[in-house]
């Protein structure tokens, strides 16, 4: 907690209802939906924020809306400001949810002693891979795969049907953190009944039937929440895992400007592929094989259906064109339909991060010299949490940017307040070629002053959907106005506009580089 304090301002902590900058990015595609869901009505199914692209709604998982959080604030809304989201609450939640379940996975392989539990939570925090993720406030949540994993550890060890109830009961909220988490997590409990089968263990076969009721479960749960059937924009592999992501040390704060970007082969940027394991982990991972190399590959056999798990997520995250450098040295050619849904595939590295840090701890603290080992845990939990100090840095700037707006958002703010209803043109798929960037950026700040009254809006940033969405601006400017709407056109669709208001009694006005027109009331 004091670690979230110290990097993020109260502001950005507790969201204020009228911001006096603009939200930026990611972060207001997630503020946006949650605003939507928090003021809507309940109804079944209980995610979808119906004044967003009405009649159907938005299920607000597929605009990263994080719903766990989202449901309890909701159903606290009454206690909450107006227009209050928890995004960034969120990024403090996770600050404090990360240490905690890595100490708790450290129980779960026996170790109970308090200063390794303070070294294994310090190095947690200090994960470049989860640092990195600011911005994009659900992808933060690693601290579900130390629960997984702690999950695994415990599984292994005995068969109980009230622990693979706790394991379903985990990965049904993880799922609504987001999908890609509860995907990593469903393969780290996949790798129970695998271990247990490689050991020669009868027990695999309670494993595979706890296994079975989890995605029964699961299953369930996705048709209820309306998770099934949605589909991306495919590209498996555009943002894909490199083979030196691991090793390569951007944002280093032990090798500072040993290398200046990410490292990346696909033309599509480094980001999603980022993976530095941090100089503290890369220097336990070798200290612990290099004393004690047998207890490290007996840990390795002992815990092989893991082993091939994290192998498996491994050539996932990879992809089919696989990179090293700013090369791809193979080319497996086109991946099946079902991989398009991750297309960003590189995030898959990250349960394999995660029990690198916990499988190097566990062989230090258990070396023939005990105390040493501890020390030296300790020692590069230091380490690692100097390395990642860059990365600290740029999350706290991030924080603190104060983004002018660029419509007039005082202008605005009284339309929309007043309006029944808001057709902003164009819609998100109909932003034409020129500078799609710049209109996006406009369109997000229009809807970020809408979400404050949840004002029914027509067009919307979604991540996923269950039917495309087509360009239906043409069908929106001919349809005669409701009473009290306001059609909002961003500079591209402001001739288009101004041509269809002039038969329909609309008033229109110019706000900024915005035309306002709208029906009386």
């Amino acid at each position: 907690m004091a670690l979230a304090l110290t990097i993020f301002p109260v502001d950005f902590l507790w969201s204020a209802t009228m911001p006096a900058h603009a939200p930026q990015g990611d972060a207001a595609q997630h503020a946006i939906a949650q605003r939507y869901f928090i003021q809507d009505a309940w109804h079944w199914p209980p995610l979808i924020a119906h004044s967003l692209l009405p009649p159907d709604g938005l299920n607000i998982a597929f605009a990263d809306g994080i719903p766990l959080l989202a449901l309890l604030l909701k159903a606290g809304a009454a206690i909450l400001p107006a227009g209050f989201h928890g995004i960034g609450l969120w990024h403090a939640l996770v600050f404090m949810a990360q240490p905690m379940a890595a100490i708790w996975c450290l129980k779960g392989a026996g170790e109970q002693r308090w200063l390794p539990s303070l070294a294994i939570g310090l190095m947690a925090l200090s994960m470049p891979a989860f640092l990195n993720r600011y911005g994009h406030a659900a992808l933060m949540g690693h601290f579900t795969l130390f629960l997984a994993l702690g999950l695994y550890l415990r599984l292994v060890r005995e068969q109980r049907l009230s622990l693979w109830g706790w394991a379903g009961s985990i990965l049904l909220a993880t799922l609504l953190v987001h999908p890609y988490l509860a995907a990593m997590m469903l393969a780290l409990l996949g790798a129970v009944p695998l271990t247990l089968l490689l050991r020669g263990d009868p027990a695999w076969r309670g494993a595979l039937a706890g296994m079975a009721l989890v995605l029964v479960a699961l299953g369930g749960f996705m048709v209820a929440l309306g998770y099934l059937g949605a589909q991306g924009d495919g590209g498996y592999g555009h943002f894909a895992l490199n083979l030196f992501s691991p090793i390569w040390p951007h944002l280093s704060g032990i090798l500072p400007g040993l290398v200046t970007t990410e490292i990346d082969a696909t033309g599509h940027g480094g980001w999603e592929g980022y993976n530095w394991l941090g100089a503290g982990l890369i220097l336990a991972l070798i200290l612990a094989f290099a004393l004690g190399p047998r207890q490290g590959f007996s840990m390795i056999k002992r815990h092989a259906g893991l082993a091939l798990v994290l192998g498996g997520l491994s050539l996932l995250a990879l992809s089919f064109q696989i990179g090293a450098g700013d090369q791809i040295i193979l080319d497996l050619g086109d991946a099946p339909g079902f991989l398009q849904q991750f297309r960003a595939s590189g995030r898959f590295f990250w349960p394999v991060g995660v029990a690198l840090m916990m499988g190097a701890s566990l062989l230090l603290v258990r070396l023939t010299q005990r105390r040493l080992g501890v020390a030296l845990l300790g020692l590069l939990a230091l380490l690692q949490f100097l390395d990642a100090a860059p990365i600290r840095a740029a999350m706290a700037a991030w924080a603190a940017q104060r983004a002018e707006w660029r419509v007039d958002a005082p202008a605005l703010r009284p339309v929309l307040r007043g309006a029944s209803r808001l057709v902003l043109l164009p819609s998100w798929p109909c932003v034409p070629p020129g500078d799609p960037a710049r209109e996006h950026a406009l369109q997000l700040e229009i809807l970020s002053l809408a979400s404050e009254t949840a004002l029914p809006a027509n067009t919307m940033y979604v991540a996923r959907w269950r039917v495309r969405p087509g360009c239906e601006d043409a069908a929106n400017l001919a349809a005669p106005p409701m009473a009290g709407e306001v059609r909002l056109a961003l500079p591209s669709a402001a001739a288009a506009l101004r041509m269809a208001s002039l038969g329909q009694g609309l008033q229109c006005r110019e706000l900024g580089e915005i035309l306002a027109c709208q029906a009386p009331r």
